[in-house]
């Protein structure tokens, strides 16, 4: 299972997968081969011998879970449930090279890990790097109203809130026509 491939990023992997299943728990198989091919997953890892339908229920199921330290917004909390991770499905750092990939980290429990165990292992990873690279929580869900998808915030500057811009202004625009109203009643 690939952890790093010429021009890949594991974060833009865990946040379009975790998204994924977010939207659509019930993501069938072919979708994830597709996303995991996209992030350069060898073909071979991605065949129905290879990548079961038992591989893809893993699998989503550790995107909820992830999901859900995506979500967190708590630094402390945050660490504990990486830790913890760490703690379920870590092993000690190993560089790997395989399939065509470049020398990369694993800390997954090798090949008897599974799908999930994989993607927990890695998403946990990428996520303490960010962390610690950062200094403060570097993802979230959006903020917007009736948005709440997965971002990444590893630009400098204040920590992002909401996934683009444009949910940004909506939220902006929104807040700025609510205090707009409560004026105007206010006034009546």
């Amino acid at each position: 299972m690939a952890d790093s491939v010429q021009g890949f990023a594991a974060g833009s992997r865990l946040i379009e997968l975790a998204e994924a299943v977010r939207t659509d728990p019930d993501l069938p198989r072919a979708e994830l081969v597709a996303l995991l091919a996209r992030h350069g997953e060898h073909p071979a890892a991605l065949t129905e011998r290879a990548f079961t339908e038992q591989g893809a229920a893993e699998l989503r199921a550790a995107a909820g879970r992830m999901g859900a330290v995506l979500a967190e917004t708590d630094e402390d909390r945050a660490v504990e449930a990486l830790n913890e991770l760490f703690a379920q499905y870590a092993a000690p750092p190993r560089l790997t090279r395989h399939d065509g990939h470049r020398w990369h980290l694993h800390v997954d429990r090798g090949e008897g890990a599974g799908w999930g165990g994989w993607f927990l292992a890695s998403g946990a990873l990428e996520l303490s790097r960010l962390l610690t690279e950062c200094g403060r929580i570097a993802w979230g869900a959006c903020a917007a109203e009736g948005c709440g998808r997965f971002f990444l915030g590893t630009g400098p500057g204040s920590a992002r809130r909401y996934c683009t811009p444009s949910c940004a202004t909506r939220a902006r625009v929104a807040a700025h026509r609510r205090r707009k109203r409560a004026q105007a009643a206010e006034r009546t």
